[in-house]
């Protein structure tokens, strides 16, 4: 089937992306450092504060094995099971507990024993449980920081308790970890990671614009690959920005001409969550359809959430109430500033939010992106990736988006994944839009 071919050009910083991840993937194994085990926003800046401290997040790790070792994964997940831990669990825990029951990592080296457990306070799924089974391993302490979160309009009479109660638990967090492991916490490198921290935000909100270009200079394949360094991925804050610098300029200059991720890109998908990690080859077998991935809440609207202006123009979404600009002097003001400024969570918007508190957020994204379909997973496991699925889905084919329901376990289980049957359904869902491969 004929139709517009598109320049294409590899990018000139996928060798510079991948020597920083390789190099985080061994930041952990270090014998100085104590190690401990978590993912959360509150602790994604001010570990680096802690010079001998490292938190490793299971998630990334999660999908990292799963995506890479089939094997590995499977026994991880058995290892898991057999301890009681079902498949309703997210794939990604089942994955990275299992590391731990089986003493070992992927490359064959003991499993770094955890001394400590700070899990992600978040409103779903299983997060909470994971600082159980690091805890019940082995002994460890653990600090449960709170999610304040309400519906409704602004009400300052619940506002300032709640975000002191959110301050206080990340407060405590920190000091308990200075006295107990006779770690001074840097504020000054907190000051210096929270100022880099705005600039990257900002550059990355300008290669998301450059993403509703036509042609797309970035497919998710990228994005997954990349947006993680400088964030869960840990750098030096000036090689976090060179980085993010370098990315931004080769991206401007892809979307001003028209080199295109997909150079036969036709139709434009995107997704809700992260994918399945253990089959990511379905991303190229819908190019050959000339169909490119955009995007997903989980990229594009956690680090870089944009949206229609009155003007019909596209830019950073309006977030009331943000201290971006505050004055950031003491520890308490590091604080502040890393848990927002309202309790609803409006002033930190990420794709978690987006599905309690902003229903139509799927709705913003395919017209700010100008998608043509959407697929949306359907997990049997990580109850919260699947939490308003079908509702989300009647609004797009309102919109006039087309929507493909794709069923299995969370991004890192496969056990109940028919690879087959997913390309007979790809197969159908284009052919459905009047699509044929390129090939045919």
């Amino acid at each position: 089937m004929k139709g517009q071919i598109w320049d294409t050009k590899p990018l000139e910083y996928w060798e510079k992306a991948k020597e920083l991840r390789a190099r985080w993937e061994k930041s952990g194994d270090r014998p100085d450092k104590v190690v401990g085990q978590g993912n959360t926003s509150f602790i994604v800046d001010w570990q680096q504060a802690f010079p001998a401290i490292t938190v490793i997040e299971d998630n990334p790790r999660g999908s990292t094995i799963a995506a890479k070792n089939f094997k590995e994964a499977r026994e991880c997940r058995l290892a898991s099971e057999i301890r009681g831990w079902g498949r309703e669990i997210c794939g990604y825990h089942g994955v990275f507990w299992g590391q731990q029951f089986l003493g070992r990592q992927p490359d064959g080296s003991p499993f770094a024993e955890r001394e400590f457990v700070i899990p992600f306070p978040c409103v779903c799924d299983s997060h909470a449980k994971r600082g159980q089974q690091c805890r019940d391993f082995k002994p460890v302490p653990q600090w449960q920081n709170d999610m304040t979160m309400y519906l409704g309009e602004l009400d300052e009479r619940r506002e300032a308790p709640m975000l002191d109660h959110r301050n206080y638990c990340l407060y405590k967090t920190i000091n308990d970890l200075e006295r107990i492991f006779g770690q001074k916490f840097d504020d000054e490198k907190m000051v210096e990671m929270i100022r880099a921290g705005k600039e990257i935000r900002k550059i990355r909100q300008e290669i998301f614009i450059y993403m509703t270009y036509k042609p797309a200079p970035l497919s998710v394949k990228e994005l997954y690959s990349t947006y993680a360094l400088g964030g869960l991925v840990k750098l030096p804050v000036q090689e976090a920005l060179d980085f993010w610098r370098m990315v931004r300029d080769e991206v401007k200059w892809r979307a001003e001409n028209k080199v295109a991720a997909v150079g036969t890109e036709r139709y434009r998908w995107m997704e809700h969550h992260p994918p399945g990690y253990y089959f990511l080859k379905y991303y190229r077998y819908m190019e050959k359809y000339g169909a490119v991935c955009i995007g997903s809440q989980y990229t594009n609207f956690t680090f870089g959430a944009l949206e229609r202006k009155a003007d019909g123009s596209i830019g950073a979404r309006d977030v009331p109430d943000h201290p971006a600009d505050m004055p950031i002097e003491t520890r308490e003001d590091e604080l502040r500033y890393t848990t927002g400024a309202d309790a609803r969570a409006l002033s930190s918007p990420t794709f978690k939010v987006d599905e309690y508190l902003r229903p139509y957020a799927l709705n913003e994204f395919a017209d700010v992106y100008g998608v043509d379909g959407a697929l949306l997973s359907i997990w049997r496991s990580g109850v919260g990736c699947t939490l308003t699925r079908k509702e989300q889905a009647r609004r797009l084919r309102k919109a006039g988006i087309s929507v493909f329901h794709l069923e299995g376990n969370q991004g890192g289980d496969n056990t109940d994944y028919d690879e087959k049957r997913v390309i007979e359904q790809l197969d159908q869902w284009m052919e459905s839009q009047g699509l044929r491969k390129f090939e045919e």
